[in-house]
């Protein structure tokens, strides 16, 4: 036997066959009546009668039913063009020892309809003559007049056309090439062509066969699993690629405020959720900052969630503030979303080229956190908050102007951070339990990047796991220069 599988590959946990160690058994392989009626398909298992010293193997309609109640793990398909003289298909056996179920086909228009999802393999004969094509060796042609059309043109001259063109109409399944014995040349061009193995017509030795089969078809598991695997990676990283380039560079160049965000998204796998952020600082000197949540997870809402940020830069740097911009923005938001019940919440701060004041407005959105020294930290004023952008047609924002002094860290975040669970309990953690976990963070001596990863860790840890919520935390803080 010169077939085995491809590049000598035994399959995973067994030794590869050898034909000295299966010798080659005698048998008929004709149909009960020895043809086949018109474009009858026959679904047939496999019945062998056991003699000493030799087995006669017969596929038979009658030999099915005595067998269609075992269980069977395998399904071939045999695409064979004379049911008289079809190969020799010896007891089948699946890895249990339980029979392969065999489906029978003398051209590609019964191969097609018989072609059903429970099909695992398929045994082509090579020379089957394409759709379309004369036949190669002088055969009757009848696989060209019954097939299920051809290409026809140059296929005639292609000894291959009729696996390219199995391979075409069933890429999920594995294939096993039969070609004439000693044409290993063509046996394995049929392997470079897609086939998974190739066997010789007049070599087959059912141990073999069997073995080949299910090395086909876990080899074909196996190929199709490693491409599925790389495609994914390909997307994932042309995704993250995509996200990581939606995410905001800050502007603040000359300034001496020290910036750190943090930015978790909800969904699974994703490197964007409906949380957005930005900073920037315009020439007079002032740092703008914003953070917002786009309600829902999905990716909808983080595509919203990057417009309004970029809609957020653009009018900031064409000078809009406040009540101004806000309104301008809910007009991007009921142009862009979806569906008219989408909002979004919004926390902006200004801050003054100085540091020392900022003013605030807040769309719907928790109050950002104000720590400096020698005073515990605390949110900041949220007695005027705003509805949320979207809500109302008419509405207003107040600006509430906060006295910030030398020395400070202001901490804007969206509410995932705030609406996990504490433990058992099932309460969320709130913005009180929020301002007492930093605020111990802080008397541990915790500041910027390690001041925000320890808050989401912790919060994640309370939580008992991942949370449902997207997370974004942004954190500017002035020290004074010595």
């Amino acid at each position: 036997m010169n077939s085995g599988p491809a590049e000598g590959a035994p399959e995973a946990g067994t030794t590869a066959p050898h034909t000295a160690e299966h010798p080659a058994i005698s048998t008929i392989g004709s149909t009960a009546n020895g043809s086949v009626e018109g474009d009858t398909c026959t679904e047939t298992d496999i019945d062998t009668a056991h003699h000493t010293g030799k087995a006669r193997t017969r596929i038979t309609p009658d030999s099915a039913e005595a067998t269609s109640l075992a269980p069977t793990n395998l399904t071939l398909l045999l695409i064979e063009d004379d049911p008289a003289g079809s190969p020799i298909v010896p007891e089948l056996l699946d890895r249990g020892g339980r029979p392969i179920r065999v489906r029978t086909a003398r051209n590609l228009t019964e191969a097609e309809r018989l072609l059903t999802d429970d099909v695992h393999c398929i045994l082509l004969d090579l020379a089957l003559p394409a759709p379309g094509s004369r036949p190669a060796n002088g055969g009757n042609g009848s696989s060209g007049a019954n097939g299920s059309g051809g290409s026809g043109g140059d296929e005639g001259d292609d000894e291959l056309a009729v696996l390219k063109h199995v391979l075409e109409l069933a890429p999920r399944h594995a294939v096993l090439a039969l070609t004439a014995s000693g044409d290993a040349e063509r046996g394995a061009e049929a392997v470079r062509v897609g086939a998974q193995d190739y066997l010789f017509r007049d070599e087959l030795d059912s141990r073999l066969l069997s073995r080949a089969i299910r090395y086909a078809v876990e080899r074909k598991r196996s190929d199709s699993a490693e491409r599925r695997l790389a495609e994914g990676r390909l997307h994932a990283r042309e995704n993250r690629r995509l996200e990581r380039g939606l995410l905001p560079t800050p502007l603040l160049d000359g300034s001496p405020l020290h910036f750190a965000a943090r930015y978790r998204p909800g969904r699974s796998r994703a490197l964007l959720g409906g949380d957005f952020y930005d900073v920037v600082r315009t020439p007079d000197g002032t740092v703008h900052a914003m953070i917002g949540d786009v309600c829902g997870h999905g990716p909808d809402e983080a595509a919203l969630g990057v417009e309004l940020r970029i809609a957020w830069r653009a009018l900031t740097l064409a000078g809009l503030s406040g009540d101004e911009l806000l309104g301008t923005l809910q007009q991007v938001l009921e142009h862009e979303r979806a569906d008219d019940e989408i909002f979004a919440t919004l926390c902006t701060v200004d801050i003054s080229p100085d540091g020392r004041e900022a003013g605030l407005c807040l769309a719907g959105h928790p109050s950002p956190l104000f720590a400096r020294p020698g005073h515990p930290a605390r949110l900041l004023p949220y007695d005027d908050n705003g509805p949320a952008l979207g809500l109302l047609s008419d509405a207003r924002w107040p600006r509430t102007q906060v006295e910030l002094g030398t020395e400070w860290s202001l901490m804007l975040y969206t509410d995932g951070l705030i609406e996990g669970r504490v433990g058992d309990s099932g309460e969320r953690l709130g913005q009180d339990g929020m301002v007492g976990m930093v605020r111990r963070q802080l008397t541990d001596g915790l500041r910027g990047e390690e001041l925000l990863r320890a808050a989401v860790n912790e919060v994640r840890a309370l939580n008992g796991g991942e949370l449902a919520d997207d997370v974004a935390v942004l954190l500017l803080d002035r020290v004074p220069q010595p």
